[in-house]
């Protein structure tokens, strides 16, 4: 019967020589999941999850390597800029690119993204000086325009239904992207010293010992690339420059005057100020929240577990540190794929947000004391509380709860048209978040070293404790007045 209310409707906007009206076709005529599409969603997703991911086990060495650091204590302070520059670029250019695939489609945008993942994370890789490490991961990210885009794709390659499927690929790719990251970051930095009879100290790889997880990653990325030949353009484009205009007059409709907004009335649908919408600009906010929080740890951790524990760390190496990432991460998937549905259906994902927020206080107040453990116990505990803290974690930042909430309010509060810049615009807002992350996570690391004696949560007790406070925050944040809650989780 839906069906029937539909067909009329969707005969009248196909337009021939529109690539969205021609895959709109499509899709009415096909009754299951998009299933090719859907794996177009999964690997781009995955491409621009790999390189955030893959840096960290080796970023502590990378950083010693480069002898940009005069003491062993300013390592974290030079590798936070690292992590930051990646994230600072996609800030700069996530809404441009958000717009743009609004006026020339997605599939454009998303190609030359991986494009600029396969050049400039290998780069990355070659890199032979601290200020090109920093300039080639501002790059990626300003030219990686991948994942505002591929949401408002999965959106659109799917019928209503299958929105959350579609849109949890993200997340999952990204899951994914936790678990293979880390390990190709962790087991293949350094081959000439951790396999020298396979790779020789004078060959390419003992010369640039980060190069091989870069080259890796960017193999992968190269594939993806030509597997887009064959992807399908959604956007349509038959409403000429009136339609191109509407998402650029959406962000900017926030400067208009009152009065003038007030006689162009008849079409405040079609030019509603993004940020004027709460419902999506406070789910936003948590999002962004949520993750500075999980890129300060992400940073915080690989550094903590990497320097010596005289200095209050663990004194592991790359290997080790990948290794405990891959573990949590494969954790993370089971965890997200098998448990949190069920634990979902119970308490709802606002209420269980807000208990895993509660529950990973403690955990993170108790990371400081294992620099006192000796092995096996420290890999014992350290990959336990690793695990849980990250799937609590995924109760907060991952699909199936606010950020899945989130996803669908954006895509489907704003036109298509619109829905490039919405995306973009949470792009921006999260990669800003994330870029003064592990900035300010590196910082506060590098003092919090120099200050092992203090009175007041000394050495990285103090690191651990702040993250405390931004995930008290973002606990805070959930409730109302702050997030202005989709109606089917009111209910629950």
């Amino acid at each position: 019967m839906g069906e029937e209310g539909t067909s009329p409707l969707l005969k009248e906007e196909h337009n021939p020589g529109c690539p969205g009206c021609a895959y709109d076709r499509r899709k009415n005529l096909l009754r299951g999941m998009p299933y090719k599409e859907f794996l177009y969603v999964w690997m781009i997703s995955l491409t621009a999850a790999l390189p955030i991911s893959s840096l960290f086990p080796f970023l502590y060495f990378m950083i010693r390597d480069l002898n940009v650091a005069k003491r062993t204590e300013d390592i974290g302070f030079y590798a936070g800029f690292v992590g930051a520059s990646f994230m600072l670029g996609r800030c700069l250019t996530s809404t441009a690119w958000g717009i743009m695939a609004d006026r020339i489609g997605r599939k454009p945008v998303v190609v030359f993204g991986i494009f600029s993942v396969v050049v400039f994370n290998t780069l990355f890789g070659l890199s032979v000086s601290y200020w090109m490490a920093i300039a080639t991961r501002f790059l990626l990210g300003a030219l990686n325009g991948l994942l505002g885009p591929i949401k408002a794709y999965a959106i659109e390659v799917c019928r209503p239904e299958h929105e959350a499927l579609a849109l949890s690929l993200v997340s999952t790719a990204w899951g994914i992207g936790l678990i293979i990251g880390p390990a190709l970051g962790g087991y293949l930095a350094m081959p000439a010293e951790n396999f020298p009879n396979v790779f020789s100290p004078d060959s390419l790889f003992g010369r640039f010992p980060y190069f091989l997880p870069c080259l890796c990653t960017s193999a992968f990325a190269a594939a993806v690339l030509i597997s887009c030949i064959w992807m399908p353009e959604t956007l349509h484009k038959h409403k000429g420059s009136e339609n191109e205009n509407q998402s650029i007059e959406g962000l900017e409709a926030h400067l208009i005057d009152p009065e003038e907004k007030v006689e162009e009335s008849g079409s405040l649908n079609t030019k509603k100020s993004l940020f004027k919408n709460w419902p999506l600009m406070s789910s936003i906010i948590v999002y962004c929240i949520f993750s500075f929080h999980d890129m300060a740890y992400t940073e915080v951790f690989s550094l903590w577990a990497e320097s010596d524990k005289k200095y209050g760390g663990l004194s592991l190496s790359s290997e080790d540190v990948g290794q405990v990432l891959a573990v949590t991460g494969a954790s993370l998937l089971v965890y997200q794929l098998f448990l949190y549905p069920r634990i979902n259906k119970i308490l709802g994902p606002i209420n269980s947000s807000r208990i895993a927020a509660i529950l990973c206080i403690p955990i993170l107040f108790a990371y400081p004391y294992m620099t006192y453990l000796s092995e096996p116990g420290l890999s014992i505990i350290l990959n336990i509380a690793s695990v849980i803290k990250n799937n609590l974690a995924v109760s907060i930042i991952l699909k199936v709860t606010i950020i899945t909430g989130t996803f669908i309010l954006q895509n489907n509060a704003v036109p298509q048209d619109q829905r490039g810049a919405a995306n973009g615009l949470s792009m921006t807002g999260m990669s800003f978040f994330k870029a003064v992350a592990p900035a300010g996570a590196g910082i506060v690391f590098s003092w919090a070293q120099k200050r092992q004696h203090g009175f007041f949560f000394p050495g990285d007790q103090m690191v651990f404790f702040l993250l405390n406070v931004i995930e008290l925050l973002g606990f805070i944040l959930t409730f109302k007045p702050f997030l202005a809650v989709l109606e089917q989780y009111n209910r629950n």
